[in-house]
């Protein structure tokens, strides 16, 4: 009888070594993120994320920004379009090229104020040219500290979200595009 009780509290204590070791990871998660406010700080994206902003409102020289709605839109800004710029257009273009299937979801769009800016060179194919003039209004919208080697997002609905540096690692935008481009439904 004795035996019996003795296994008996060993199965028990089993038993609750068990759940304990199942437990307290997830008791420690809560704690962690609920009681001390700690939130990881791993990301997924690689570019640089903007609080969305709308293009529909604005237009430039006569130009709706409905030029950006119905597809993605890889945006650069350059005036006269020098060696920055140029390498900015060839990076949104060899992404555009590496989409596959996708890229006909997805346009390449140059903003330029200068309607003196030289012609798209012959191997530019499928890149929409807008002049904006003197009209500045569209300007503020796109922010960044060298906006002639950044590129940006926006999402058919016609509202800016990240930007790149054209200096960087080019697999970034692309895995970054393919993301969106598989969760979204739109465009």
């Amino acid at each position: 009888m004795n035996q019996v009780v003795r296994t008996k509290a060993a199965g028990r204590q089993v038993v609750v070594l068990l759940a304990a070791i199942f437990a307290l990871p997830l008791l420690v998660a809560f704690w962690l993120y609920y009681g001390t406010g700690w939130r990881p700080a791993g990301h997924t994206n690689h570019g640089e994320l903007i609080a969305p902003r709308s293009l529909l409102g604005m237009s430039t020289s006569g130009t709706p920004a409905t030029a950006f709605s119905g597809k993605w839109s890889l945006v650069v800004i350059g005036d006269n379009c020098e060696a920055e710029c140029q390498h900015t257009l060839w990076y949104a273009r060899q992404t555009w090229l590496s989409m596959g299937k996708s890229a006909e979801r997805i346009q390449r769009v140059w903003l330029t104020r200068a309607a003196s800016s030289p012609a798209l060179p012959p191997d530019e194919p499928g890149l929409i040219r807008i002049e904006t003039g003197d009209d500045l209004t569209w300007l503020p919208a796109f922010s960044a500290e060298h906006p002639q080697r950044t590129i940006f997002i926006v999402d058919p609905r016609g509202n800016l979200m990240m930007r790149y540096d054209s200096n960087q690692d080019p697999k970034g935008l692309r895995q970054d595009l393919q993301r969106l481009l598989d969760l979204s439904h739109i465009g």
